[in-house]
């Protein structure tokens, strides 16, 4: 039976130290995944996909100036004409997790502790 050794200098531990690192993950935005979530999906009424993207980056915007989760649905159901809830919150969702992802935490320290309004 052969037994093959090898030997690891300093610089070859370390690449393999390097490698098992997690690095820090770079949020990028994904123009593309937001359209098809959000032009496809019924309920929300843009004229084109320029429309959504502007839309959307305004939502990213609006995060960006300080505006609080519960205005955001506020104004996504007005701008949509809808009471719904749950489509009101998918659109903001995407638009942040797929244009402006590095504003994610500020969107979610902005609704905790958010209640939806019930409608009558």
């Amino acid at each position: 039976m052969s037994i093959c050794r090898f030997r690891f200098g300093t610089t070859s531990a370390v690449a393999v130290i390097a490698m098992a690192v997690p690095s820090t993950a770079v949020a990028h935005s994904d123009a593309t995944a937001y359209l098809l979530n959000t032009v496809v999906r019924p309920g929300y009424h843009f004229s084109g996909p320029d429309d959504a993207l502007q839309y959307g980056y305004g939502l990213c915007d609006d995060v960006a100036a300080g505006r609080l989760y519960g205005q955001l649905i506020g104004k996504v159901k007005v701008d949509m004409q809808t009471t719904d809830e749950y489509q009101a919150g998918y659109l903001i969702n995407q638009a942040l997790n797929e244009l402006c992802p590095a504003q994610i935490w500020q969107l979610r320290q902005s609704a905790a502790g958010y209640r939806p309004v019930l409608e009558p």
